[in-house]
């Protein structure tokens, strides 16, 4: 995990522990003995890539440091159906308290990972990089992002604070992509930061603009078709990063990236997934 990610987590598993648990998971108080201790197992029941056992750890860490984890696998892990993730033991009523914050967690992020991998095996031989984007779970971000990487696919700017991004409202309301570039540079050089900028196009003529106006770092093309995505590419001729964006399934992927564009962004990848099924259960 990136140190800059770990403020993000333990929030996120605050929050998870405060919603799930309250002011006490009466259920397990009322039958389980304070002294109780048993062990449990994680057991995947669906083929995919496992991830979040990173996640797992600091749950359990986080509930009852007393606890014991014992990894058997790794994140970004192939699994099949009976594959065991890890085993936990320690207190049966910690084990109880995590069981469900655990699973959420690490089905989801499995979930991202295994549809990533996917899309990333349909890139295969070629240069382009799947991109996730900002459609993600308000709070689960930081977790989508890691989940992305973990099933091959790269990371896009994790919020509106690492990148400038001039889409096409902001470009609507700035008067134009001169308007907006020229005001992005202004703005970077008042505040003294650092920051790539991409600028998203809507027609082969706004490429002309963009250049005319100073350029970018990275040139999206948005809603494009894959002939105009070739001739887009081919008017850029390498004076900076590109990207497709809008509408592109995992049908018309390939054709995409087989225009020589470096990256294709996908909402899906964070919006459109199905958790993948696991079980963690008490085991000798």
């Amino acid at each position: 995990m990136k140190p800059e990610y770990r403020p993000f987590v333990d929030e996120l598993i605050e929050l998870a522990i405060k919603e799930d648990i309250g002011d006490g998971d009466h259920t397990s108080l009322c039958c389980i003995a304070a002294d109780k201790h048993g062990r449990m197992r994680l057991l995947c029941k669906q083929e995919g890539i496992i991830a979040g056992i990173e996640i797992a750890s600091i749950v359990f860490e986080r509930l009852d440091p007393t606890m014991k984890f014992e990894q058997v696998l790794e994140d970004g892990t192939h699994v099949n159906p009976g594959d065991v993730a890890f085993y936990v033991s320690g207190s049966e009523r910690s084990l109880l308290q995590a069981e469900r914050i655990v699973l959420n967690i690490m089905q989801r992020m499995s979930g991202v990972a295994t549809q990533t991998a996917v899309y990333v095996k349909r890139l295969e031989g070629l240069h382009t990089k799947v991109l996730d984007t900002r459609k993600t779970t308000p709070g689960m971000r930081v977790l989508d992002k890691m989940a992305v990487k973990l099933g091959g696919g790269e990371n896009h700017r994790m919020g509106l604070f690492d990148m400038i991004l001039l889409k096409d409202n902001h470009i609507d309301f700035a008067g134009g992509i001169r308007n907006a570039l020229t005001k992005a540079r202004e703005y970077l050089k008042a505040t003294g930061r650092n920051l790539p900028i991409e600028c998203e196009v809507r027609s082969l003529e706004d490429i002309d603009e963009v250049f005319a106006s100073g350029g970018a770092d990275r040139i999206m093309f948005d809603n494009f078709t894959p002939e105009a995505t070739r001739k887009a590419v081919e008017k850029v001729a390498g004076r900076c990063e590109t990207e497709s964006s809008g509408g592109i399934t995992l049908d018309t992927l390939r054709e995409y990236a087989e225009t020589g564009v470096d990256f294709i962004s996908v909402g899906a990848l964070t919006h459109q997934i199905r958790s993948l099924d696991m079980s963690l259960k008490a085991c000798k």
